[in-house]
């Protein structure tokens, strides 16, 4: 059981602070928000200032200014950057809370609409109740009146009501957990049943001369070799990491290559999953024939997504230089799952304009709420087994946002 605190209080007592302090530095150091700078710091920011009684300065320009080093006079309605990082901290503490383990300690949420986080305390103890030491006598129970019996029938009635809606809402809170469930195995079921084992292409650099080696004895003191290196950046490893967690929670056998290395042989083995786009020669030859492709002007300064069935010019671009000078930008992204004629073998196309745009797609191919919104996409398209969705994120300070669709297609 749990009784909320009204968060913005002036006053907490040292207890209080201690509790909030030490579940803060809990949620910090987890999966959920450690990966990330921003993050931490904004949530760190906002319940320090809630702690000391300053909550009536948490508004949206003045986080801009504290927070992520704007102008006093910035434009808080195009430099989104307040808002969507919060709506991203909403996201993760909901996570958070959701993962075994976390149900029974001190919650620290950030209310939609609000910038001001609430605090909600685990109930200390039971209510103690004592026995009277002598039984009571039980006075007499004379039967109803005329008056009453009208009474009696409609709290009957009601308690009998608010009953059902209880069982309703807990048949309900089973079937959306279900729902969840199968949302996921929808898109990942032909992948899981398929007897051969996944593998995952994914864009390799072989750019690298020389490698930096620690001294054994004085880690600080490096060297410079040279060597020959097959490199992965560092984002791709992301949607890798969550895709492959769901092929080994049911415990599916995977392997992984650099696109350089892969061939078609490879590919004829079993399912296919190909992560990054224009670093990545086969997710580019398996787009180009699908209805949304992936585009770039001759001096690699424009990338985009055509929809070809309408114009051979991209509705989805992302200016290089901006992207570079800014990092502040929206990136583009194909998610797809289709049967490739070439192969005969399912292929499962995670892949980015940038890479926000790679990040925020397979996180949307491993978040049942996404999935759920394909699944009943796909049903009323009349159940097809292959779809390609088009992506959007808004990419702040270099960090992306959450996924929204911007276009889908089944056949």
């Amino acid at each position: 059981m749990l009784e909320a605190a009204v968060s913005g209080r002036s006053a907490h007592s040292i207890i209080e602070k201690t509790a909030v302090h030490d579940q803060l530095e809990r949620m910090l150091a987890n999966l959920h928000f450690s990966h990330s700078r921003r993050f931490p710091s904004f949530l760190r920011f906002i319940v320090e200032q809630t702690l000391s009684g300053q909550a009536d300065l948490l508004k949206e320009r003045t986080l801009g200014i504290e927070i992520f080093g704007r102008a006093v006079d910035y434009d808080t309605a195009s430099d989104p950057i307040v808002r969507v990082t919060a709506a991203e901290i909403r996201k993760r503490i909901a996570q958070y809370y959701q993962d075994p383990g976390h149900e029974n300690e001190l919650r620290i949420l950030l209310p939609a609409g609000s910038y001001i986080p609430q605090f909600v305390w685990p109930q200390a103890k039971e209510e103690s109740l004592a026995a009277p030491a002598t039984e009571p006598k039980e006075p007499a129970v004379s039967p109803p009146t005329t008056e009453e019996r009208p009474r009696r029938l409609w709290r009957n009635l009601a308690i009998t009501a608010c009953a059902c809606l209880a069982l309703l809402l807990i048949a309900f809170g089973a079937f959306w957990k279900v729902t969840q469930h199968s949302a996921l195995g929808s898109f990942w079921t032909p992948v899981l049943n398929s007897s051969d084992p996944v593998l995952f292409c994914v864009a390799d650099q072989n750019q690298y001369s020389a490698i930096a080696l620690r001294d054994a004895l004085n880690p600080s003191h490096q060297v410079l070799l040279k060597d020959n290196l097959t490199a992965v950046v560092i984002n791709d490893v992301k949607p890798i990491v969550k895709i492959a967690g769901i092929l080994q929670s049911h415990g599916k056998k995977y392997d992984l290559r650099g696109e350089g290395s892969t061939n078609l042989l490879d590919l004829r083995n079993g399912p296919n999953i190909f992560i990054g786009a224009f670093d990545n020669a086969w997710t580019l030859r398996l787009t180009r024939s699908l209805r949304y492709r992936f585009y770039n002007d001759p001096d690699m300064s424009k990338f985009g997504i055509i929809d070809n069935t309408f114009s051979s010019q991209p509705r989805w671009t992302v200016n290089r230089y901006e992207q570079m000078s800014t990092n502040n930008y929206r990136d583009y992204a194909i998610v797809a799952r289709f049967e490739d004629g070439t192969t005969g073998k399912l292929s499962i196309i995670a892949a980015g304009i940038g890479r926000g745009g790679t990040i925020v797609a397979g996180e949307f191919l491993t978040d049942p709420d996404h999935l759920a919104q394909i699944a009943r996409a796909s049903l009323l398209a009349g159940n097809k087994q292959n779809m390609e969705i088009v992506l959007s994120t808004q990419i702040i300070d270099g960090e992306p946002g959450t996924p929204k669709i911007e276009a889908a297609y089944f056949w």
